[in-house]
C-alpha cells in the first residue's frame, strides 16, 4: 500500500473505491500511459516492447479498462520444487491435471515479484502455484513439458496471490478471479541476493525467502519473451489470463543449494504444505524485466475427471 507520507487520491473499480498515489501513472493516465513519458523514466531501460503491443478498450467485472495491463520494470524470484501428484490432485479442480516430469511427480512454485513501474503504480506480489498441463482439448505433448521446463512456456493454477496495494488486489481479485488479498510484503531483487518475506495477519512470517541470486545473462529486448497462461475462473465460467514477459537479465540455478525458504504461518504457508514439496530443483531470478498482462478471456476446459 502506499507509505503513509504519500499522498493518494480516490478512483472507482466497478464500484469499489481505492486509494492510488496522487500524481501516480494511475491517476495520471488510467491504464492509457504516454509511453513517451515512461520511457523518460531513469528505471526503465525502453518502452519498445510495448509500443508493438496496442491496447484495447474491454468491459470488465472492474468496469471498462484497457488491456493489457503495463509493467515498464520488473524484479521476480521463483522456486520450483518437486512434489508427489497425489497432493497436487487434491488441490487442483478436477478440470485441470499436473503437469508431470516423471510418472506421480508433479512441479510446484513459490514466486516473488516486485513491479517498480506499472500502470497501476508500484507493488510487490506473491505466489503459490502449480504447474497444469494446457488445458485445452487433445492429448498433452512432449514439446508441452519441454517448453514449460524451459520457462518459454507455462500454464498455471494459483492458490495463493497477494499483493501490497489495494488496486491490485481490486483489480486481481474482481477482474481476474485471482485469490488475491492485501498484506504486508517486501521484495528485494538485485544481481548479489534474492530477498522477500510476506507477512501473515499478525504481523509474523507467512512466506520468506533468501538466497544468492543466480548470475545474471543480458538479453537485448524481445529476444527473449516467455509467456504464462493462468487459469481461473470467474461466475462459474473458466477463464485464461495470458501474461507476457520481455526478459532483459535473468539467471538459472539448478538444484540451488544457497536457498533459505522459511514456512511459517498463515495462508501461503498453508497451501504450500498442502501441496507437500519434496524438493527444491530450481531458483530462476530476473533482475529486469517488461510484462503485459491481458485481460482474462473465457477458455474451453476439457473435464479430466
Amino acid at each position: 500500500m502506499p507509505s503513509p507520507q504519500q499522498e493518494t487520491t480516490k478512483v472507482d473499480l466497478g464500484g469499489r473505491t481505492v486509494r492510488v498515489p496522487k500524481g501516480g501513472l494511475y491517476d495520471r493516465y488510467r491504464m492509457d500511459t504516454d509511453l513517451d513519458a515512461v520511457a523518460r523514466d531513469p528505471r526503465v531501460s525502453g518502452v519498445d516492447f510495448f509500443r508493438r503491443l496496442p491496447k484495447a478498450k474491454v468491459d470488465s467485472a472492474i468496469g471498462p479498462t484497457l488491456t493489457p495491463n503495463f509493467y515498464y520494470r520488473i524484479s521476480t524470484a521463483r522456486l520450483t520444487m518437486l512434489a508427489r501428484s497425489r497432493a497436487i490432485r487434491a488441490r487442483l479442480p478436477g478440470e485441470l491435471a499436473p503437469l508431470e516430469v516423471a510418472p506421480g511427480v508433479g512441479l510446484v512454485s513459490v514466486m516473488f515479484f516486485s513491479y517498480d513501474v506499472c500502470d497501476i503504480d508500484f507493488y510487490t506480489e506473491a505466489a503459490v502455484g502449480i504447474a497444469v498441463k494446457p488445458a485445452r482439448h487433445g492429448r498433452f505433448g512432449f514439446f508441452d513439458l519441454v517448453a514449460g521446463l524451459k520457462n518459454e512456456h507455462l500454464d498455471a493454477y494459483v492458490l495463493s496471490l497477494p499483493v501490497s496495494t489495494e488496486i491490485a488486489q481490486v483489480r486481481g481479485h474482481d477482474g481476474y478471479g485471482f485469490p488475491k488479498w492485501v498484506t504486508g510484503l517486501d521484495v528485494d531483487i538485485d544481481a548479489g541476493r534474492t530477498t522477500a518475506r510476506v507477512a501473515n495477519d499478525e504481523g509474523g512470517t507467512d512466506l520468506s525467502l533468501s538466497a544468492a541470486t543466480p548470475a545474471q545473462t543480458v538479453y537485448p529486448s524481445g529476444e527473449r519473451v516467455s509467456t504464462l497462461t493462468s487459469y481461473t475462473s470467474i461466475n462459474g465460467a473458466w477463464h485464461s489470463t495470458l501474461s507476457q514477459t520481455n526478459v532483459l537479465s535473468s539467471g538459472t540455478a539448478l538444484l540451488p543449494r544457497d536457498v533459505q525458504l522459511q514456512v511459517g504461518e498463515g495462508r501461503m504457508a498453508d497451501d504450500l504444505r498442502s501441496l507437500r514439496p519434496i524438493r527444491t530443483v530450481q531458483l530462476d531470478v530476473v533482475t529486469e524485466g517488461q510484462l503485459a498482462l491481458h485481460m482474462p478471456v473465457p477458455t474451453s476446459v476439457q473435464s479430466r475427471k
